[in-house]
């Protein structure tokens, strides 16, 4: 027994009664049949380039939330992304709006972006 051992115990290496390891659930929800008809995936974007992957997801009929970080700071890019999201949401009928400073929301055919938010009585 060393000294970080009696200063910070013993390293446990079983399981924690109670604790869920979120990784392995969601990848047993991934791997196994789903009934959901519309999933949400969160997307980071980098380059123009990428915007044809994600925009892939939309045109599946899943949401998608967008976070635009990396190019928040590029005007011309990021005019040129959403003017593209834009067309696209057009093309499926479906919305786009922002969330946030740096997220937006690009949702499929029959999902409507709420623009105001809801407040609940305190």
């Amino acid at each position: 027994m060393g000294i970080t051992s009696k200063i910070f115990g013993e390293k446990k290496t079983g399981t924690t009664e109670g604790y869920i390891d979120l990784e392995k659930y969601a990848d047993a929800q991934v791997g196994g049949t789903s009934s959901a008809r519309m999933h949400v995936a969160i997307a980071e974007i980098q380059r123009y380039e990428e915007l044809k992957e994600l925009t892939d997801y939309v045109y599946g009929g899943n949401v998608l939330i967008l976070d635009f970080t990396a190019i928040s700071d590029q005007e011309v890019l990021l005019k040129r992304v959403t003017n593209e999201l834009k067309r696209i949401t057009d093309d499926v009928g479906g919305d786009v709006a922002g969330i946030g400073n740096n997220l937006m929301v690009v949702s499929p055919n029959g999902v409507k972006v709420e623009r105001r938010k809801l407040r609940g009585k305190y």
